[in-house]
């Protein structure tokens, strides 16, 4: 489906949805017959949110309007809140769509969140930290299933370490099946290297 929410609230981490959001909004590197994805920002209520930028997002709806029939991807930013009980309502809805089979891709902060809700208890997973996350979340019991890794995919979840934008972005767009895989190749190495023959792969990689 080609619907995304992003989960919007105070102190979000702007920064680290930001290559993948660009490329969900712009359809830029899409395979060919693929429109751009429909990004609705969802927030706790429809009061305007400030990030950690400082920037100001107004919610395009409020979660007791969601639907997760209609999306095909739930997107989780960090941020500096996600223990706190603010955050329970949207964690009992990316329960709902890990049980639908949705995608739910949780970057940094996000990760704690799913941990507090018990979703990491059973399943490949990472974060930014093991340790951290033992102490932020005492409840937490998936430590033997936790990976050393920035990105870790499991089905239909994926969690990440905040210092992995870029890797996050990349599994996010495989799941999706959104970019070819050579668009997709040459579209990391790009950002990653800032090597200019990847700029000529990756156009090249759309070309007719």
């Amino acid at each position: 489906m080609n619907k995304v929410y992003l989960y919007v609230f105070d102190t979000m981490a702007d920064w680290e949805i930001g290559y993948l959001t660009a490329e969900l909004n712009s359809g830029r590197y899409y395979k060919k017959g693929l429109t751009p994805s429909k990004i609705v920002t969802v927030g706790v209520d429809k009061t305007p949110v400030t990030t950690m930028g400082g920037l100001k997002i107004q919610p395009d709806i409020k979660l007791e309007d969601c639907d997760i029939e209609g999306i095909g991807t739930l997107i989780l930013p960090g941020g500096n809140t996600w223990t706190e009980t603010i955050h329970q309502p949207i964690l009992t809805i990316t329960r709902k769509c890990l049980m639908e089979g949705v995608l739910v891709a949780a970057i940094c902060g996000a990760t704690l969140g799913l941990a507090q809700a018990g979703l990491l208890n059973s399943r490949p997973h990472t974060s930014n930290d093991l340790e951290y996350l033992k102490m932020s979340c005492p409840t937490y019991t998936g430590e033997k299933y936790y990976k050393m890794d920035s990105v870790v995919t499991d089905g239909k979840l994926i969690t990440a370490s905040g210092v992995a934008p870029l890797e996050f972005s990349v599994h996010v767009l495989k799941a999706l099946e959104v970019f070819s895989s050579e668009t997709l190749d040459a579209w990391y190495r790009l950002n990653k290297t800032h090597e200019s023959q990847y700029f000529y792969e990756l156009m090249n990689s759309i070309a007719d």
